[in-house]
């Protein structure tokens, strides 16, 4: 049987395990595909501890975790066209990705490009996706300055990337530990922290054209002050706030052609998925530990299959 790694319950840590389930069979719109390697994200504890998106359904345990995966077509369900087995795809399964079987809507899924790694394309659907969706929604003029709040993270090493690509001047705030590897990004680096707005205003002295804000709370109410202009402020760390601070929450477009926008992008050099470390399926307990203590660098990815 099919190796995975789940949740049997809401909760902490002590909710996880190792399991054997059963094959998965795709539906209409569905891919049955092989996993090679799936991306982890907060919103994979996120939901352990009883998160749920809007319009979700209750869990039904044990439920695997991962939101974003790379792999192989196995087998395709009825109605689907553009795929067939063997094929290499990514993008966001509706079975878990920490495993090494899952089903994966057509709608939300991509062909893999030749000069992807399968580690590297497991890492875009849900961080470079997010962060290609609200540059999308800013939409920056080349030479303006955007601040990307918490640029150490998946979501921001992204964002930094996409603006740069676009001509757009950026700073990034994130702890003083990860200077040199935002400032590698062709971002300019920021202390997070307390007092972080008067650092930014000493690094931007003509100011900051829009915020791409990825911490939320205290962090966002003190940046936000730096744009006249509420609405050029989006959130995805802080998506209730944002809203009460004049801005709004990144809209997600949840759909294939960004996901084939993205591979583009790290196809020619423009994105680097930048994966800064990888586990295997047995580890994936180590993988999820390293996104929840909150301070990684770039994306951690789980190898399922070599």
């Amino acid at each position: 049987m099919p190796k995975a790694y789940v949740f049997t319950r809401n909760g902490g840590p002590e909710a996880e395990a190792q399991a054997e389930l059963e094959m998965p069979v795709p539906g209409p719109g569905e891919l049955l595909v092989a996993v090679r390697a799936a991306g982890v994200n907060p919103v994979d504890w996120k939901l352990r501890t009883g998160f749920r998106r809007p319009g979700s359904e209750e869990p039904s345990f044990p439920e695997v975790f991962g939101s974003e995966a790379a792999g192989t077509v196995v087998a395709t369900g009825p109605g689907v066209e553009g795929f067939e087995p063997g094929q290499a795809v990514f993008g966001n399964p509706v079975t878990g990705g920490y495993a090494e079987y899952t089903l994966m809507p057509v709608a939300v899924t991509a062909h893999k490009p030749d000069g992807l790694l399968f580690t590297e394309a497991a890492a875009l659907p849900v961080a470079a996706a997010t962060a290609y969706d609200g540059v999308e929604q800013l939409k920056p003029a080349p030479g303006s300055t955007l601040l990307v709040n918490g640029a150490g993270g998946g979501v921001g090493v992204a964002a930094v990337q996409i603006a740069r690509h676009l001509g757009v001047r950026v700073i990034g705030t994130a702890s003083a530990e990860k200077k040199e590897f935002v400032e590698a990004l062709g971002a300019v680096h920021v202390p997070s922290g307390p007092g972080v707005a008067d650092r930014v205003r000493a690094a931007a002295p003509d100011g900051v054209d829009a915020v791409f804000d990825l911490v939320g709370g205290e962090a966002l109410e003190e940046v936000a002050g730096l744009v006249a202009d509420r609405t050029r402020v989006i959130s995805a760390g802080g998506k209730e706030l944002v809203v009460k601070l004049g801005g709004a929450a990144v809209v997600r477009a949840r759909n294939a052609a960004v996901l084939d926008a993205v591979a583009r992008l790290a196809v020619d050099g423009a994105l680097r998925a930048c994966v800064t470390r990888t586990f295997p399926l047995d580890r994936a307990g180590e993988a999820l530990r390293a996104v929840e203590g909150g301070h990684t660098r770039g994306k951690i990815v789980i190898e399922v299959a070599g």
